[in-house]
């Protein structure tokens, strides 16, 4: 909804990525994940499914979104998309045939319960605030909402409702979409005897998701659907892992593996929530590479839809534009696959988004003490016209004002720009297999300010090193060294080093050839 809009209505569409689709060839990009383009009554974003083997029509049609599949297979690009098994709208059929009386053959796709003594039937609580059950009048009985009251769960136990779903899934592969992103997958499954949710020791307000995430038959329902994605060539599944701050990237991994078919991916948000340090930042990595071991292949990110652009982070809002340099070549050099996040490669920021404009159902609860996803979902920064190039008219969301001097158009035209930037490194990545493919080592472990790691590729070695500080370094090696400079985020000039020390500018990152 928020790439391009190709007809004015102010919504990005399919046909908008159809027409910026050039656009991502040059930047040198493999894949794109959609967010949900499912028919909706977009209370949240489309993660309130309505029919699952249907086009939203605000983001256009089925022959639209073949267009995109053919026009994008044509140009190398694969098309993922957000798959949301946890829930579904209330105005789905299935919900709606469930809630209409105690017998109907759907009652059971979805997590019912008559009560304990006209009162909810456990103390579990809805991830968004309040009761997790709420009581549907025509039956008298609690239905369970992990999210919002209008997100019913469905009840993955159910045989019938399995199969049903899985075949939306095969819809979708027959077409020749390439892969899924899984939504929450870890609370697809609950306990079974419903039992009360623990609370956290010296948090009495918190409760602990043992009951309602990460259940092993969370496991096999994985294990179903990836039996299915195997079924036909070259597909994938990566999961979004929901887990509270600070993360946990143990659990994360949890959910991938080739041998014991889950996962092909998973994400792990740690990095989300670690101070700007490299110290912490490298402790945060060496932990997710350390409980993947051998079993899986990371994921690597660094923003997503629902959480701030990580130039909005913390300490990221002093000096950003070094910052996002240095993200940039940790993004495209660290070992996994990257995901970035629409606009961050311009550099764009979270948008102020006035309390009388907010569409985040979460945001508009809980302001002003927590104004939701808006301000990192706002349209792309297209150009210097009216709303940023995004649309004719009035778009969904607001434009961030920077939109003048942070914009595709102006970037493309400037040498040093960002997003010049972020196609050098992703040519640079796509061009050396051991930036791909290669093993990762890390170096100076207790440095604070300074991170260093080798990719090393059959006799392929690359240095990375990133300069956390504001300050310049000098770091020191073991023995006196003959290194090439193949880059640098403050000098794209090549450079032969000899010697024991190298000196790094502040926030500079480096990559040398060994």
């Amino acid at each position: 909804m928020s790439f391009f809009d190709s007809n004015g209505d102010g919504y990005g569409d399919l046909k908008g990525i159809i027409l910026k689709l050039d656009y991502l060839v040059d930047l040198g990009i493999d894949a794109i994940w959609l967010s949900p383009i499912y028919e909706s009554p977009f209370q949240d974003f489309g993660y309130d499914i309505s029919n699952y083997q249907a086009i939203d029509p605000r983001l256009g049609n089925m022959d639209d979104f073949l267009q995109l599949l053919t026009e994008a297979h044509e140009r190398n690009i694969r098309v993922i998309l957000d798959l949301v098994m946890n829930h579904t709208s209330e105005q789905h059929s299935w919900f709606i045939e469930s809630s209409a009386s105690h017998d109907n053959p759907k009652r059971d796709w979805y997590l019912w319960h008559p009560g304990e003594n006209k009162s909810v039937p456990n103390n579990w609580k809805s991830a968004v605030g309040g009761s997790a059950w709420k009581l549907n009048s025509e039956t008298g009985h609690f239905y369970y909402h992990s999210f919002f009251s209008f997100q019913p769960d469905l009840n993955w136990r159910n045989k019938d409702m399995q199969k049903e779903f899985l075949e939306q899934v095969r819809f979708w592969l027959d077409l020749g979409v390439d892969g899924f992103r899984l939504d929450v997958i870890n609370m697809v499954v609950k306990d079974k005897k419903l039992r009360n949710s623990p609370l956290f020791s010296g948090f009495p307000f918190i409760q602990s998701k043992t009951y309602t995430r990460n259940r092993p038959k969370s496991y096999k329902i994985v294990r179903k659907l990836r039996k299915l994605v195997d079924k036909y060539n070259d597909r994938m599944l990566v999961g979004e892992i929901y887990t509270l701050p600070p993360g946990d990237p143990f659990i994360s991994a949890s959910y991938i593996g080739r041998k014991n078919k889950l996962l092909h991916l998973s994400f792990d948000f740690s990095i989300f929530f670690r101070p700007w340090s490299a110290k912490q930042y490298l402790k945060c990595i060496s932990s997710w590479y350390w409980n993947l071991s051998t079993t899986g292949w990371p994921s690597i990110v660094f923003s997503n839809h629902d959480l701030n652009r990580y130039i909005n982070r913390g300490s990221f809002t002093l000096f950003p534009d070094k910052k996002a340099r240095l993200i940039a070549v940790m993004l495209l050099t660290l070992r996994g696959t990257p995901f970035l996040y629409y606009g961050d490669e311009i550099g764009m920021r979270n948008t102020k988004i006035p309390r009388r404009e907010l569409i985040d159902p979460i945001g508009r609860k809980y302001w002003p003490f927590y104004v939701g996803r808006d301000r990192s979902r706002t349209p792309m920064q297209w150009n210097t016209e009216k709303y940023a190039g995004f649309s004719d008219n009035r778009p969904w969301l607001r434009i961030n004002k920077d939109y003048i001097m942070r914009n595709v158009k102006l970037q493309t035209n400037e040498q040093d720009s960002l997003l010049n930037y972020y196609r050098r490194l992703i040519d640079l990545r796509k061009g050396n297999q051991a930036l791909q493919f290669g093993e990762w080592m890390p170096l100076f472990h207790e440095t604070r300010d300074v991170m260093a790691y080798m990719r090393i590729f059959e006799d392929t070695r690359f240095l990375i090193i990133l300069n956390f500080s504001f300050l310049s370094k000098m770091i020191r090696l073991e023995e006196n060294q003959k290194l090439t400079r193949i880059h640098s985020s403050h000098d794209s000039r090549p450079y032969i080093f000899e010697g024991s020390v190298i000196s790094l500018l502040p926030f500079e990152a480096c990559i040398y050839s060994l």
